[in-house]
């Protein structure tokens, strides 16, 4: 027992021994510079970028035990960094700002889990050129007066970089280059650049934009420059230095008249040219006014002092004279300025026109139409007249009413005038367009304000003369009448104007040309009609064309052309060549019959073709519209024509019909007789002798005479070819005769 107690005693004091014997981990002191060890003599630019791993703590434990790092900040202060327990690494985690907090205190420490050692840290911020300038104590407002000397100092500008170094070094320049101040690149003065001066009256501001630029330095890796603008309004302030300034010049006054003295005839208006702080003017009369005229000192009111009659020039000069008072009284600056005044006549007189007997408002005449260009009205005796004097008897004369047919001299009168008028386009002066024309004459006063006018009307009444031609309403007329129209039909009325009046307004009418002799013309009326003995065929002549003729009195005429179309009528049947025709027929193969219709046009030339009688009926066809017959369709042989026929026979006679589509209707019948055979027999009927080789002697006919063929054979003799040919009901049996002897083959 008492054993045990010592081991556990024993065990105790070991373990006391290797707890006192455990030292403390510490940091490494790499020096300045580094970036790992324990941050001593450490800074940061400013413009590090957050997230970035800035430094790394680094130290030992003595017994190589794990150790962890921490950082710590003043609860008052930003926590800036933060660091991996593990590795040391720290890591920049809020954005530094060196003109807000130039220097960063922190607690580190490193412990080995038994000890724990802290170190406080000073991490100094280094500036950025992250800053621009910025002018201080705005607005920037200067007042000078417009007499300062060039070069003068005018106000000084201050701007401010919180940046150190170069990037908060401030130098100032002008943003106009041509302005006329200039401002020290350093101490940011602003002066009058030499040779510039201001004046109030042209210009009372000026706005100066002036520019601070710091010297440049780097930020976030780059070199930047930052700027900034202020402007100094400059105002100009006004000094005596400018004369006094009529307003409103020239000067003109007029006195009429029924002026009374002690009128005003016209005010004179000046003022200060220093317009900013103005003196008093006092006017006064310089010279040229003869005792005539007077002024007011204080308005500057011009007025006469004598009657009109009393005064002795027509014209008078004045010269007005201004001069400004200074704030004391003193006469200042002075200034003059002429004024003219006209005596002039009371313009109470409008122009006013005169005929023969006095004044008169309406001039007419008479006068043929078309009158040669340039001609002048001779029967108008009209004078126009304004009794007023000088430029109140000046005035305009125009015509007024249709443009450009006359024209009136003279266009400007003084006083007096006789008044012309002219012909200017003599197409215009037309009877048929117009039986009168009016126009007014109209006289204008020019230089007066009153513009006091008069009109007069003036009527011309036109005469006529034989100034148109004859013109027909259409320049071709086109006419159809049937070819059986009886002679003195009529065919169609033609239609001639002649919009001259009277005797020259009458239109007479003829016809010629190759093909009038037919027809005939009413000279008055116009109307074509047919000669009496005049016999119409559409068949010998379908068209005539001719001329007619429309003439005045004077011979003037004019042409249309006359197109006659005869109307063809039914008045021919169709014909047939022969009234009896013969032809062959091929089995397979049509015949043709043909009818001529000499009328001249459609439907009644037209034919079509019947089958009148035939017997039997059901053996032909025929086509209406070519005149072709062939078989029917169901006949393909001879035999099967011969089963149909009571004789037995190859020839028939058929009645046809030839019928025209006129109205009424004329129609034709022929007997046709058809000799129907096929290919091979027609082709033997019409061999030659030298067709039969080996014969040399001639053929001579047969010395028997030949029976009338049976029901079932037909015998054919052509006259030129001495041939039997016997059609048996089932063969053909084919001869040849030479020398009266039949051979059979």
């Amino acid at each position: 027992m008492r054993r045990g107690r010592w081991a556990a005693l024993a065990l105790g004091l070991l373990r006391l021994c290797l707890a006192q014997a455990n030292f403390a981990p510490h940091f490494f002191d790499n020096g300045v510079g580094s970036t790992n060890g324990n941050m001593a003599l450490f800074s940061l630019p400013e413009d590090t970028p957050v997230g970035s791993h800035v430094y790394t703590l680094n130290g030992t434990d003595p017994e190589g035990d794990p150790i962890s790092y921490h950082i710590s900040f003043d609860p008052s202060a930003r926590s800036v960094f933060s660091v991996d327990p593990t590795f040391g690494n720290i890591t920049l985690v809020e954005e530094l700002d060196r003109e807000r907090e130039d220097e960063i205190e922190a607690i580190i420490s490193i412990s080995d889990g038994l000890n724990l050692v802290a170190e406080k840290v000073v991490i100094l911020v280094t500036d950025a050129n992250d800053e621009a300038p910025r002018f201080i104590q705005e607005p920037y407002v200067a007042l000078v007066p417009e007499d300062i000397p060039a070069g003068s100092s005018i106000f000084k500008v201050h701007a401010v970089d919180r940046d150190t170094g170069s990037g908060g070094s401030v130098t100032y320049l002008l943003q106009n280059l041509h302005s006329p101040f200039a401002v020290d690149r350093h101490s940011g003065v602003l002066r009058l650049q030499a040779g510039a001066t201001l004046d109030y009256e042209r210009s009372r501001t000026h706005y100066v934009t002036v520019v601070a630029k710091d010297g440049g330095g780097r930020l976030h890796g780059a070199d930047v420059v930052f700027s900034a603008t202020t402007t100094v309004t400059v105002n100009v302030e006004d000094v005596q230095d400018t004369a006094p300034v009529f307003v409103g010049t020239p000067y003109y006054g007029y006195v009429y008249e029924d002026t009374l003295p002690g009128s005003e005839v016209l005010k004179v208006v000046a003022m200060d040219g220093d317009r900013g702080k103005p003196n008093r003017i006092l006017y006064s009369l310089a010279n040229g006014s003869d005792g005539a005229f007077e002024i007011n000192e204080t308005s500057g009111a011009i007025s006469i002092t004598q009657s009109p009659a009393q005064l002795q020039r027509e014209v008078y000069e004045l010269h007005v004279q201004v001069t400004e008072m200074s704030p004391v009284g003193s006469p200042a600056a002075q200034a003059t300025v002429p004024v003219t005044i006209r005596i002039v006549d009371l313009n109470n007189h409008p122009p006013t026109f005169y005929g023969e007997s006095g004044p008169q408002n309406r001039f007419e005449l008479s006068m043929n139409e078309h009158p040669p260009q340039g001609e002048i009205l001779r029967g108008l005796k009209i004078t126009v007249n304004d009794s007023d004097q000088g430029a109140n008897a000046k005035f305009n004369l125009q015509l007024v009413g249709p443009r450009g047919i006359f024209r009136v001299v003279p266009q400007t009168v003084l006083n007096e005038a006789q008044v012309t008028i002219i012909v200017e386009n003599s197409a215009a002066i037309d009877f048929e367009k117009s039986k009168v024309l009016t126009f007014k004459l109209l006289a204008v006063e020019v230089n007066t304000p009153e513009k006091f006018s008069s009109t007069a009307d003036v009527v011309i009444q036109l005469l006529d003369t034989n100034d148109n031609v004859p013109k027909f309403d259409s320049l071709y007329y086109v006419a159809r009448i049937p070819e059986n129209a009886p002679g003195g039909s009529s065919v169609v009325a033609v239609t001639a104007v002649d919009p001259d009046t009277g005797p020259w307004g009458e239109v007479k009418y003829s016809i010629y040309g190759t093909g009038a002799d037919l027809f005939l013309i009413h000279p008055s009326t116009g109307l074509i009609y047919t000669q009496p003995w005049a016999s119409l065929d559409a068949e010998a002549t379908a068209r005539y064309n001719f001329y007619v003729k429309a003439e005045d009195m004077e011979g003037k005429y004019s042409v249309a052309e006359v197109f006659i179309t005869l109307l063809d009528v039914n008045d021919h049947p169709p014909q047939f060549g022969k009234s009896v025709q013969k032809k062959t027929m091929v089995l397979g193969t049509p015949v043709k019959i043909e009818a001529i219709d000499e009328d001249a046009e459609e439907p009644n030339n037209l034919v079509d073709y019947s089958i009148t009688h035939a017997e039997p009926a059901n053996v032909f066809d025929i086509n209406a519209h070519t005149g072709e017959i062939w078989l029917k369709n169901s006949i393909r042989s001879l035999d099967a024509l011969h089963n149909i026929t009571p004789g037995r026979d190859c020839i028939w006679s058929l009645e046809v019909q030839a019928k025209d589509r006129g109205s009424p209707s004329f129609s034709t019948t022929a007997l046709l007789k058809i000799d129907i055979t096929d290919a091979e027999v027609r082709r033997l009927r019409y061999m030659k002798k030298s067709d039969f080789p080996g014969t040399t002697k001639p053929v001579r006919k047969p010395k028997f005479k030949p029976k009338k063929p049976h029901s079932s054979q037909s015998l054919f003799l052509h006259p030129h070819y001495e041939i039997a040919l016997f059609n048996l009901s089932n063969m053909n049996l084919y001869s040849r005769v030479f020398q009266g002897e039949a051979q059979a083959s």
